[in-house]
């Protein structure tokens, strides 16, 4: 029983957005020494405290979505993602993209002609590209205004940078404020194994949410949410998150500095500012599904591109993952890899 099917973005933004109900407060909240992001630009905002930034995926797609509804996602897209709206019953239509990310004029023609519901994007070091998108989030506000459609932005890799200037969230940009979904974790900056993560909506949006989580498991762990909220009172996250910056940093260029001898002739690869993925297509028709039985043989594994397409999908493209090994182990992972493609 969606209680959201009636929840629609407005058709235009409110002269003055009315005040959010009296609800209670999050668990986690700001500290005096950190900040939430989701809390940074607009602190009078409530945030839904979720278990993890999957769950508030799936509460959104149950608030929002309709059996046949249309969901434009980026092409390639989080596997977890296209899931979600799967078991929704709705339908991910495939916005291309190019290096940089979702092509503004494509997404613009695609909701002219689809009509979504909703537009999930993961527009800074995307899962499964590592691609950041630049200036463009301006249109892609735009384009939601436009054609009606809410975004569900999902931010759980923006704080990983490890070069660069940072780009604002889509959801601070006045066009998209009314209409923009946030999602965040701490499971990337806090603690892997702690699946924490928050929601931020407008009001009416948040409310069906809530009901959505009510119906899903009451509240997420407040154990959880007490280790978090004592480790923002008495720790120091932002120096957590900056030694795992360095870390990160030191694995990719590993890994970047191993990949041209690791992988065939001819292989393409980016350099993401960020983030946890390096994205590769590789030449020559070859198929890396196929290849990964090969690669496990010689006691190195990586994840196939094809599955993250909602469109056509590439064969010759695969994801991967720097943060789990320090930078001598990426090595030998490549060594062994160059083996397997040989």
């Amino acid at each position: 029983m969606p209680p959201a099917a009636a929840v629609s973005p407005p058709a235009t933004p409110p002269a003055a957005p009315a005040p959010p109900p009296a609800t209670r407060p999050a668990n986690v909240a700001p500290s005096p020494v950190r900040e939430i992001p989701a809390l940074t630009a607009r602190p009078e905002v409530i945030l839904l405290v979720t278990t993890g930034s999957q769950q508030a995926l799936t509460l959104l797609a149950t608030a929002l979505l309709e059996p046949g509804d249309v969901v434009l996602v980026e092409d390639p897209c989080s596997l977890a993602a296209l899931q979600a709206f799967g078991f929704a019953g709705a339908r991910a239509v495939p916005v291309p993209t190019d290096d940089d990310g979702i092509l503004p004029e494509a997404l613009d023609e695609i909701a002219a002609r689809e009509r979504p519901t909703l537009l999930y994007v993961v527009p800074t070091f995307q899962n499964p590209t590592g691609r950041t998108l630049p200036a463009a989030r301006a249109a892609v506000a735009e384009a939601a205004a436009r054609h009606g459609f809410w975004i569900a932005e999902d931010d759980p890799y923006g704080e990983l940078r490890f070069e660069g200037e940072p780009v604002p969230n889509i959801a601070g940009l006045p066009a998209a404020a009314d209409r923009t979904v946030l999602l965040g974790s701490f499971s990337k900056v806090m603690a892997p194994g702690l699946r924490l993560g928050h929601l931020r909506a407008p009001a009416g949006l948040r409310r069906a949410c809530v009901v959505a989580k009510q119906a899903a498991d009451l509240h997420t762990s407040t154990v959880d949410q007490a280790a978090a909220a004592r480790y923002l009172r008495d720790g120091d996250l932002d120096a957590h998150v900056a030694g795992v910056r360095a870390a990160y940093r030191a694995r990719r260029d590993a890994m970047l500095a191993g990949l041209p001898a690791a992988l065939p002739e001819g292989s393409r690869w980016n350099r993401p500012e960020g983030g946890m993925f390096v994205w590769a297509t590789l030449p020559g028709g070859r198929d890396a599904g196929a290849l990964l039985a090969t690669a496990i043989g010689h006691d190195v594994a990586y994840v196939p591109g094809a599955p993250f397409y909602a469109g056509t999908p590439d064969p010759a493209s695969l994801r991967l993952s720097f943060t789990t090994h320090a930078p001598d182990e990426i090595a030998e992972g490549l060594r062994r890899l160059a083996e397997a493609f040989a």
